[in-house]
Parts: C-alpha cells; sequence; structure tokens
C-alpha cells in the first residue's frame, strides 16, 4: 500500500503533511503525485472531495522547495486557474498548510474583492498564484502581471470553468505562458471540450482517472420525496427540526430562491445563512464561517456558490429544488460523507421535477429510493410510475419526446392536465365561446382618398 512516506517527497513538505494527520495518499493523490514529481503533463479526471487538491499543491510545493528562486515582481512561478472565489480560497489554504515549513509566497486573485490590493501583492512577487480567469484576465490588461515565468499551470475543475464560459479567457491566458511548462488539467467530467483543452494545451499528458461523475459516493444514503412545491418550505421546516439534522447544506436553483430559503427558516425559529453570486465576498466568508464553525447550522446556496468548499462533518444534504443538469446532483451530494464519514442526502422533487429525478437516475443508473411525506402533508396527485433507469434516446430514436399534434389538436401534457379529457379541436378555455371570430364589416372607404371621392 502506498504511504505519503514512500512519495519521497521533499522533508518540509513530507513534514507538513504528517502535522495534518495524514499518513496514506488518496487514490487521485497516490496516482497523480508520482507523474507531476516527475514533471509530466497530467489529465486527472476526479470529483470533489478526492483530495485532488493535494494531488497537486504537495508536488508543486516540492518543487518549489527543492528549487528556490527570489521572487520576481508580477512575475508568478505557478499560476492555478480555479472557476469560484470558494475554490481558489479553498486551493490557497491548502497551499498554506503544504508550505508551512517552506519559504513560499501564496497570493489569489478574484473578483468581488480591492484589485488595487492585489495588484500590490503582485508587484511585490509571488510563487504561486491562485487565479479566477475572469479577474486574471483584468489584471493582464493593467499590465499588472506577467505569465512568461510560469513553470506550472494548473486548470482545476476544467469542466466548470467551460460551463461558466471562461473557454475564451482560457483562450487569451494559455498562449501568455511558456510553451515548456508543466501543464496539470484536473476535470470531474471528461467531455470532448475538456478532451481537445488537453490537446490544444498539454504535451502527452498521463491520464489519471478515479470515481467518474455518475458515481456517487457510496457512504452517502439518498432518498426523494414527491411534494407539492406550495408545500416544499414546510417540509424542509420539519426536517431541519430534526435533531439527525445537525448540519445542513441545502441547494437552490436561483440566487432569488436562497435568499427566499432563508428568511423562511429564520421566521420558523431556525438560524440560517446564504451564499450566492449577488454576495459580496465578506458576506461569503462571514457565511461560510458561521456554517463551519457551527454557530449557524444550515447554509443555503446555488451550485456555482457551492463549487469548492470542502467542509467536514455536513451530515445532510438536502436539494430543496432538484438540478436541471444531473451531473449537478453528483457534486452537491459530495459536500455530505466527506473525510471517511456518512451522510444523507434528501431531494424535494416537484410535479414540475420529475423529469429531472429521472435524468439523475439514468445518469447514475440507480433507483433513488422514495421516503414518504411526514403526516400532515398532503400527497401530490398519483403520477405514473417511474421506468427502470436506463440511457437516454439518442436523437432520431425510440419514441418521440415531443406533444406536437396535428392540426386542430389540443396538447395535452400530461395525467394530471384539467385538458386531458377534452375532445381533440375543442375550445381549451372556453367551450361555449365561437370557435372562429366573425368576419368584421367593412366600413366602406376611408381617409383623405374618400373625402376626395
Amino acid at each position: 500500500m502506498t504511504t505519503f512516506s514512500s512519495l519521497n517527497l521533499a522533508e518540509p513538505i513530507a513534514k507538513a503533511v504528517a502535522a495534518e494527520g495524514y499518513t496514506t495518499p488518496t487514490p487521485i493523490q497516490a496516482q497523480a503525485i508520482p507523474p507531476v514529481l516527475a514533471g509530466k503533463d497530467l489529465l486527472g479526471i476526479a470529483q470533489t472531495g478526492t483530495g485532488k487538491t493535494a494531488a497537486f499543491a504537495l508536488p508543486i510545493l516540492d518543487r518549489l522547495a527543492r528549487n528556490p528562486a527570489p521572487l520576481r515582481p508580477k512575475s508568478p512561478r505557478v499560476l492555478i486557474l480555479a472557476p469560484t472565489r470558494e475554490l481558489a480560497a479553498q486551493i490557497a489554504a491548502s497551499f498554506f498548510a503544504y508550505g508551512r515549513f517552506i519559504k513560499v509566497s501564496v497570493a489569489t486573485v478574484f473578483g468581488g474583492t480591492p484589485i488595487n490590493r492585489q495588484i500590490r501583492d503582485l508587484h511585490r512577487g509571488v510563487d504561486v498564484l491562485v487565479a479566477t480567469p475572469g479577474r486574471l484576465i483584468d489584471l493582464l490588461d493593467r499590465k499588472a502581471v506577467m505569465l512568461n515565468c510560469v513553470e506550472v499551470a494548473v486548470l482545476d475543475e476544467a469542466d466548470q470553468m467551460l460551463d461558466l464560459g471562461f473557454i475564451h479567457a482560457l483562450r487569451t491566458i494559455m498562449p501568455l505562458m511558456p510553451k515548456g511548462r508543466q501543464t496539470l488539467l484536473f476535470s470531474a467530467t471528461m467531455p470532448k471540450a475538456i478532451a481537445a483543452l488537453a490537446d490544444q494545451y498539454q504535451d502527452r499528458p498521463v491520464r489519471v482517472e478515479v470515481a467518474p461523475v455518475a458515481t456517487t459516493a457510496e457512504r452517502v444514503e439518498q432518498f426523494a420525496t414527491f411534494v407539492r412545491s406550495g408545500d416544499k418550505q414546510g417540509l424542509l421546516t420539519v426536517t431541519l427540526q430534526d435533531k439527525k439534522v445537525s448540519r445542513a447544506l441545502i441547494f437552490t436553483r436561483t440566487k432569488h430562491g436562497a435568499d427566499k430559503v432563508v428568511r423562511s427558516l429564520e421566521k420558523s425559529g431556525l438560524r440560517a445563512v446564504a451564499i450566492h453570486g449577488n454576495k459580496s465576498q465578506p458576506q461569503r466568508e462571514k457565511a461560510l464561517e458561521a456554517f463551519r464553525s457551527g454557530r449557524t447550522p444550515f447554509l443555503v446556496a446555488t451550485d456555482i456558490a457551492a463549487r469548492g468548499l470542502d467542509i467536514d462533518n455536513v451530515s445532510h444534504v438536502i436539494n430543496y429544488e432538484i438540478p436541471n443538469v444531473p451531473e449537478q446532483y453528483v457534486h452537491r451530494i459530495g459536500r455530505t460523507a466527506r473525510a471517511g464519514a456518512t451522510g444523507v442526502a434528501l431531494s424535494f422533487v416537484g410535479d414540475d421535477e420529475r423529469s429531472y429525478l429521472r435524468d439523475i437516475e439514468r445518469l447514475t443508473r440507480q433507483r433513488i429510493p422514495l421516503s414518504p411525506l411526514p403526516t400532515g402533508f398532503e400527497a401530490p396527485a398519483e403520477r405514473q410510475e417511474r421506468s427502470a433507469p436506463k440511457k437516454p434516446h439518442h436523437r432520431g430514436q425510440g419514441p418521440s419526446q415531443h406533444n406536437r399534434g396535428q392540426k386542430g389538436d389540443v396538447r395535452v401534457k400530461g395525467d394530471g392536465d384539467p385538458r386531458r379529457d377534452q375532445p381533440r379541436g375543442e375550445n381549451e378555455h372556453n367551450p361555449n365561446r365561437p370557435k372562429h371570430r366573425p368576419r368584421r364589416r367593412s366600413r366602406g372607404p376611408q381617409g383623405p382618398r374618400a373625402a376626395a371621392a
């Protein structure tokens, strides 16, 4: 079995790892660290929560420890790109922790904070720069940073960067670095766009893959509850009042929805905070600190804001709203059952979200057990039983998913639609209304010409 001592890390780095209490690397660390130490490019397919930050932080710090160099103004030796502020902050914290016994300078740059301070930090020189693509472009435009001395470039959660539209920023940033640099790319999924990115910017990368995105955490108990959309808030309140729910991360699809949930919970006497893109960086940091410390046991978040969160002892993840992108479900529930613990994922499924649940089950190839509503809640209308999880039809194969009728047909959306039993061609809202508008009578010639006549 591989141990950290067998990886031959520089003595100060190995000492820091031991101080953190780690003895055995995770699978992604055991596979990734040796080729990175050897200077090879790496393509790592791994979800969050697998220890991938240490998989690149430790060998990079080993390189800096063995090859110290004076700081150069505006010229970092290592560039790490991350899609969100929270993930950038987490990465920087890891570098500080693992680099505590060597002299290393680490800076983070992202939006939502004053840019002038970041410019001053860069002017003094840093070894490691952790950045979001958008803020880095701003700094490049101001000539506050140069990338011609970068020895190692890391693209973390590259799939999320592409989802957020950073591809154009990456195409601007990557060519500014030396061609001989070492490039490490990490992604939870491997779509064609990521493969193209690797082909373009990496040189014969070593590929390592751990826990593909369709694999949900084995230690997470998953349940789904069919509920009326208007009853979701009441169901959430009842759920959080259970003493078994010690610390919960609650997901909504929108920023407005997150704020609305927090207000409702506070009215019920439950302490909760929200993080999303409309919150300033100090507000987000304050909310996360309250959640980590346990002062506030419930955190409501959007998917993007929660990327990169690494918080232990989260007992429950609650999908207040089901994600319309099934991969996000896997990312969400991975926020519990971390560091060897167990966890529970609950999904509140409204009538308009059942198709999303089917998509999730197709992706993960497993049926999510149904949990009944608590006493006092009215069950939603009966719907057709779920079909067994299977691969979705490709275009041109299998039954059509569209409800396109012939001319004169009424499109019926489902069994619960009030128009279901109406005969085709009947008016949808008022059967007694005439089917055709009467032809308007001609009022004869009008305007100046009529007057002239």
